[in-house]
Order: structure tokens, then C-alpha cells, then sequence
């Protein structure tokens, strides 16, 4: 198994489609990363060389932020949101959508499971029939 960028490359997929495993790697910038080495996309990860893995490495490490530098990098700006009180970092304080979203009916994975409120359902003041 081929290690690159601290994360261990799936051996039975296509190369393109390997390197999406490492985090802030997707589907275009996997197709980038190859051509810049040039490397058919379509070849299988375990037939590539250890000179071609090498080539995948030096482009990935000096070029592009993944893995646990990205992942701090995007806590420190939520960091930096919340902080500075705006808007959105108040989204983030407070558990909820972030960009707009509706809450009122959906949002139920950023709000988590549904908290049943006494008093919600009937309509106060109502005489029964």
C-alpha cells in the first residue's frame, strides 16, 4: 500500500480515485495532481512505480494544504468567525446552518434530533368539542 500525504492509498482503484482519500483532495484536483506528473488517470495505484509515486508526493506535499494542516487551518477561521462575532460565527456557536439554509422545518443534521416542546402541538385556549 502506497502512503502519500500520511494516508495509506487503496491499492484495488484507479489512481484518480485514490488520492481522493486524502482530505481536501477531490475529484478535479486528483486529475490535476496526475497530469502535472504525468500519469494516466486509469492506471490502477498498485501498478504505478516508485519513481511515479514519488512524483505524486513532491506535488501533493509543496503545492496543495491536506490532510491535518487543512483541517486546522479551517478550525482556526471558524475560530477567527466566532471570535470577531459575526454573523455566520454566531451560526457556528450556536450549532446551526451556517449559509442560509431554512431551520424552521429542516436543518435536522446540523440541529441534531428533534426535542418535543410541551405545550406545541395543540392550539392554547381551545375549548374541546
Amino acid at each position: 500500500m502506497a502512503r502519500i500525504a500520511g494516508i495509506d492509498i487503496p491499492r484495488d482503484k484507479q489512481i484518480w480515485v485514490a488520492l481522493q482519500r486524502i482530505h481536501g483532495i477531490g475529484a478535479v484536483t486528483s486529475q490535476k495532481i496526475l497530469a502535472q506528473a504525468g500519469i494516466e488517470s486509469s492506471v490502477l495505484s498498485d501498478d504505478l512505480t516508485e519513481d511515479e509515486l514519488n512524483r505524486v508526493r513532491e506535488i501533493v506535499d509543496k503545492e496543495y494544504t491536506v490532510e491535518g494542516e487543512l483541517r486546522k487551518e479551517v478550525d482556526l477561521n471558524i475560530k477567527r468567525l466566532i471570535e470577531i462575532g459575526s454573523y455566520r460565527g454566531s451560526r457556528h456557536r450556536h450549532g446551526l446552518p451556517v449559509r442560509g439554509q431554512n431551520t424552521r422545518t429542516n436543518a435536522r443534521t446540523r440541529r441534531g434530533p428533534k426535542k418535543t416542546v410541551a405545550g406545541r402541538g395543540k392550539k392554547r385556549g381551545t375549548a374541546k368539542k
